[in-house]
């Protein structure tokens, strides 16, 4: 099996003992505490669950300056993105050594994590602005991304971490949610050596199943893993609970048997385009696959980004060798009045617009919130209704 990025095994930072966590969970209710903001709170479940391998807590002020600006710590560990843990206001732990991060997402703030503080450092405005300009190639905070780290504070709490619970997605998401060390057990279980994975945060489609179709017979993959974001969206994207709903009607109806894995994983959307496709790469190695699915705009919102400049970033400026994974570039995928079938735009150069059937985001909304079917050539019908029960319920 394709080895973690940074180490030779897996590193979970998970307190897998009972007895240890249970003391651990004890100590935390006598240490200094603070509520983290939704974002550290999941960075602190992805690095519990193995997908950040091979962090052992949230980065320094210098690592993630070296993150932002070229994608390696001080030390040269590669990662795309800063993984922090940034407040507003640090005094409730002042001169702490050892403190209890608690979890914002659940009722009553649980103890979620107990950290070693190495540092607690003031994040100048400059290097603030720099960090986000890096990360998400804009300024502007009406991009989701951008506003989300520039409001959560910028006072640093750095240190190792030992990750007590997975917040609320185990709970909410029991049949989807799974740790990165899950998914390799159930790879190795299957004997699987080779696995495309697919990203998604939306219902899939039929270009969405035809696209995770190719990259399996193209690559020779032995199965698919369809990883979905189950964390915070932005304002009007599908709930998670939907989503799952959605994807394994179409996984049942229209795939063989154990060629696909449905599974999620929790984190907040980032939206930040490039840089969020070169994380995705990293932690699905981490998760034992082999490939990625990459696609136009991949982890995209608004017009940020180019279409492919999630594609160009791995040719461009992720060094040769940093990570083991390889990357399925995909082009925008439709149904061909032509052809009759889903293919790439881009094998149909004799194309028109009018020979592809085409529905906006928002015309999809539009449609299933009247009751109207959509085009079997766009989504399976089964797909349909569940997201059709999903929007006049929202009426």
């Amino acid at each position: 099996m394709i080895k973690p990025h940074g180490s030779d095994k897996l590193n979970p930072l998970y307190v897998m003992d009972d007895a240890k966590r249970a003391a651990l969970l004890k100590e935390a209710e006598g240490l200094p505490s603070i509520v983290v903001s939704s974002a550290a709170a999941a960075n602190a479940v992805m690095m519990g669950a193995g997908y950040f391998n091979p962090l052992t807590g949230f980065m320094n002020l210098a690592d993630a300056m070296g993150t932002a600006e070229n994608m390696k710590t001080a030390s040269g560990l590669f990662f795309p993105v800063p993984i922090v843990n940034m407040v507003r206001d640090a005094s409730s732990i002042k001169d702490a050594k050892r403190i209890a991060l608690k979890d914002p997402n659940v009722d009553g703030n649980p103890i979620l994590a107990v950290m070693d503080v190495e540092a607690i450092e003031e994040v100048p405005e400059d290097k603030m602005k720099r960090m986000t300009e890096k990360i998400f190639r804009t300024m502007d905070m009406d991009h989701p991304g951008v506003k989300a780290f520039n409001t959560v504070g910028n006072t640093l709490i750095s240190g190792p971490i030992q990750v007590l619970n997975y917040s609320y997605f185990a709970a909410d998401f029991p049949e989807t949610y799974r740790t990165a060390m899950q998914i390799r057990a159930d790879i190795e279980k299957a004997g699987w050596t080779k696995v495309v994975a697919f990203q998604t945060r939306n219902p899939m489609h039929r270009a969405h199943e035809e696209l995770c179709r190719m990259a399996h017979d193209q690559l020779g993959t032995d199965g698919i893993l369809i990883h979905m974001l189950l964390g915070k969206l932005k304002k009007g994207d599908i709930p998670a609970d939907v989503r799952d709903e959605c994807i394994r009607t179409m996984v049942d109806k229209y795939f063989p048997a154990n060629t696909v894995m449905i599974t999620g994983y929790g984190f907040d959307m980032l939206y930040a385009g490039p840089r969020e496709a070169v994380l995705h790469a990293l932690f699905r190695q981490n998760c034992g696959c082999t490939h990625l699915i990459v696609g136009r705009d991949h982890a995209g919102v608004g017009s940020y980004y180019g279409g492919f400049d999630a594609q160009k970033i791995f040719h461009d400026e992720v060094p040769k060798g940093a990570l083991e994974l390889e990357i399925f570039e995909a082009d925008h995928t439709a149904w061909s009045k032509k052809l009759g079938k889903i293919i790439m735009m881009r094998d149909a150069p004799d194309h028109t617009k009018e020979d592809w059937v085409f529905l906006s985001g928002t015309k999809v909304r539009e449609m299933l919130s009247e009751g109207k079917d959509l085009p079997i050539e766009f989504s399976r019908p089964e797909v349909a209704k569940v997201l059709m029960g999903f929007y006049q319920s929202q009426k």
